[in-house]
């Protein structure tokens, strides 16, 4: 599904990715794992078109997503949940989920059909819906960015360091939610960023381990 080849980034003149390279599977939950600061985050940036690259390729099927926008990435179906998961505080929950749908002017039938969807995942979200971005936890805000990345995402998610910061309940609904979105869309790949692997339990069929912008191991988990 995607490739990375040779991937590439410089920030403030400071290599923070060094020549990575990958393949993720439809199909597949893909952890990449690493110390803060070993460049989990700017990797996702790099997928999404949020940081430019300045070696190699990445290519979603046979499409070369380098030269694309971010918003052009979206419409190849790939979502994407930040670590602050980027709320709108004047919008509501519900409306925060429909806007990427909107932004890409999906017809209506398609966006009520792909938040179904995104509910039966994240039955958590159901009482969410009316109340204001602004007034939503921590844990919440991370259950909405996973929502909305899923609204987008219908062939690929990625979400950076989901499980950060989460109360143990929160993070075994995450979890959960994970679970229930490999049974609903079979073919979505999952990518996920950690610091702390061992969070992560059975979830990841791949893990890359990320050490200074290089990858040490491609493992496949158990």
């Amino acid at each position: 599904m995607l490739t990375l080849d040779t991937v590439s980034v410089d920030l403030a003149r400071t290599a923070v990715l060094r020549k990575v390279s990958a393949r993720l599977d439809a199909g597949s939950t893909v952890a990449v794992v690493g110390r803060n600061g070993a460049g989990k985050t700017t990797l996702l940036r790099a997928i999404m078109g949020l940081t430019p690259v300045r070696e190699g390729r990445i290519v979603f099927d046979d499409v070369d997503l380098v030269p694309l926008a971010g918003h052009c990435r979206a419409r190849h179906g790939i979502g994407y949940a930040p670590e602050n998961r980027g709320i709108f505080p004047t919008l509501t929950v519900e409306q925060n989920l429909r806007l990427p749908c909107e932004v890409q002017m999906l017809s209506a039938a398609e966006t009520d059909a792909r938040l179904a969807t995104t509910l039966e995942v994240a039955p958590q979200l159901r009482d969410m819906l009316a109340r204001s971005g602004a007034a939503l936890s921590g844990g919440q805000g991370k259950m909405v960015a996973l929502g909305r990345a899923l609204m987008i995402g219908t062939r690929m998610v990625l979400l950076d360091e989901p499980f950060q910061g989460l109360a143990p309940v929160l993070a075994a609904q995450y979890g959960e939610a994970l679970v229930r979105l490999r049974q609903a869309r079979p073919t979505l790949c999952v990518v996920l960023t950690e610091s702390n692997g061992s969070l992560l339990g059975d979830l990841p069929d791949q893990i890359l381990m990320l050490e200074r912008g290089a990858l040490r191991s491609n493992v496949e988990s158990n």
